[in-house]
């Protein structure tokens, strides 16, 4: 696979699983992918959420996309940023896919959801395919 390939996977399959720590602790959920492309692998959540907090203190992060249907596992490893984008903030808001934040943002004023309303980037990062057929074959890297 190349990263064009990678990239692919990822928008069609844009539920994963993302780690962080906090302490000592590893800490697993599952997230839904923006968008992933050359800029970067771009997600979102509040700034009220633990995820958040567990960024801020520590931005190395693994992510995990799963295509069901071809039996392809990506792993990426990497280190988010906070991007405080405002124009990207209300694209992802108002995005068809991202209905569920409509009732979240007519909740208060454009200042406050620019403030509550965390988007993460990750660029540069490193993956991983794995399949049952290589399970045991020496990893590959790709530099996305």
């Amino acid at each position: 696979m190349n990263k064009k390939d990678i990239f692919d996977l990822m928008n069609k399959n844009p539920v994963f699983f993302l780690a962080t720590t906090e302490g000592d602790q590893p800490r697993v959920r599952g997230m839904l992918l923006y968008k992933a492309d050359e800029s970067g692998i771009i997600f979102h959540t509040g700034v009220k959420k633990d995820l958040y907090t567990q960024v801020v203190n520590n931005n190395k992060v693994e992510l995990c996309f799963y295509d069901t249907n071809k039996g392809i596992q990506i792993r990426v490893r990497g280190e988010l940023e906070i991007v405080e984008d405002n124009a990207l903030k209300d694209e992802i808001a108002q995005h068809p896919s991202r209905q569920f934040l409509k009732p979240w943002r007519d909740s208060m004023d454009s200042q406050t959801f620019y403030k509550e309303f965390a988007v993460f980037r990750l660029k540069n990062g490193i993956a991983v395919k794995w399949t049952m057929a290589d399970n045991f074959a020496p990893k590959n890297e790709i530099q996305l």
